[in-house]
């Protein structure tokens, strides 16, 4: 298995369990959807994976290496997962380019714009470099943002509400956009959702947080 989350629990209010003795298994390439209400826990299960929140008990393992536990907790830029958050979260003063390149400024000048480059082919935006946010639609942002996500490798990629910000008639073009995308570079995802129809279309495996 890729990702093993064993008894996890967690809380905002140490009187209330939002998540308790959760547990998952993923095997590599797999595209899993957690469905359910809001306030349910789903963001945050997320949240825990990623390393923006941290588990009052249990065990997160990503490739076999422990991300978090009773001992350990390895900080969120060290854990080679990229997360899509629903406001795309792109920066308005930077370009495109500068917006995918962000996470990997360290790499020479060369090597950066070839990966700019085939990650911008990858999503069917060549050629948007020198644009900015503000002179983008909310599907091109979308892939932006995804785009800037899988510019570090993820080893796995998780997906917040990426539908919710689109409009109807855009959401099923840019659902299989993306399904597409996911799908050629065969990377895990996990896919969070209060809408099962995107879960059906999306996912291989569907979980229902209640």
């Amino acid at each position: 298995m890729q990702l093993q989350i064993n008894n996890l629990e967690f809380s905002y209010d140490k009187n209330t369990d939002l998540i308790k003795d959760f547990n998952l298994q993923v095997k590599k390439g797999e595209i899993i959807a957690l469905v359910g209400r809001s306030g349910s826990g789903k963001s945050t299960i997320l949240r825990l994976i990623s390393g923006l929140e941290v588990p009052d008990k249990g065990e997160i393992k990503l490739n076999g290496e422990i991300l978090v536990d009773k001992n350990k907790f390895l900080v969120p830029e060290k854990r080679k997962i990229g997360m899509l958050f629903q406001n795309y979260a792109l920066f308005p003063h930077l370009t495109v380019y500068q917006n995918i390149s962000f996470g990997i400024e360290n790499l020479k000048r060369d090597l950066k714009d070839k990966k700019v480059k085939k990650l911008l082919e990858l999503i069917d935006l060549k050629g948007y470099e020198k644009r900015y946010p503000h002179q983008l639609s909310g599907g091109e942002k979308q892939r932006i943002a995804l785009a800037r996500t899988l510019a570090i490798n993820p080893k796995l990629l998780l997906l917040d509400e990426p539908f919710s910000n689109l409009d109807t008639e855009l959401k099923e073009g840019i659902r299989s956009q993306l399904k597409n995308i996911i799908e050629e570079i065969n990377i895990t995802t996990i896919l969070v959702s209060h809408d099962k129809k995107n879960a059906d279309f999306m996912a291989n495996r569907e979980i229902i947080i209640d």
